[in-house]
């Protein structure tokens, strides 16, 4: 019997005991940064609760502030329009900022940048390199096993 072999079981012990104890501790930390984490969402969610009920009142406010001089209809669709024009707004201001270089400025909304293309390698006329300039490279396999992934 070597000197040492009583020790392997102390060792192995040892080490299971220090397994335990940090997994009590990310345990124990993980428990706590999610309290703080659901107490915060709990209000967040109570804060756009209430402002969801403030603009409501603020727009029953304003057709009925337009009621007063015209038909209830028209006050009624008056602040249906200004409240959809301050939705596209919103939307338009949550929307990736349209002054970056190749972000797509000027495009119809829902149309795509086109990326630049990739300089040719190769002579003049692309026959080394890829297909010449105004060429149309052929269509990509439309089968289900090939990825397309972007370059």
């Amino acid at each position: 019997m070597k000197p040492l072999d009583h020790l392997e079981h102390l060792d192995k012990h040892l080490v299971d005991e220090l397994a335990q104890v940090a997994r009590e501790t990310v345990r124990d930390e993980l428990r706590e940064q999610t309290r703080k984490q659901r107490r915060k969402a709990a209000l967040y969610a109570a804060s756009g609760a209430l402002a969801l009920y403030a603009g409501a009142a603020l727009a029953l406010a304003v057709g009925l502030a337009l009621a007063l001089g015209l038909p209830d209809w028209a006050a009624a669709l008056i602040t249906a329009v200004i409240l959809g024009a301050l939705a596209y707004v919103l939307r338009g201001a949550a929307r990736p900022s349209a002054s970056r270089p190749g972000s797509g400025a000027g495009l119809p909304a829902g149309v795509p940048p086109v990326p630049p293309a990739p300089p040719a390698a190769g002579p003049v006329g692309g026959a080394a390199g890829g297909p010449a300039p105004g060429s149309v490279p052929p269509r990509p396999s439309d089968a289900p096993e090939v990825p397309h992934r972007k370059a």
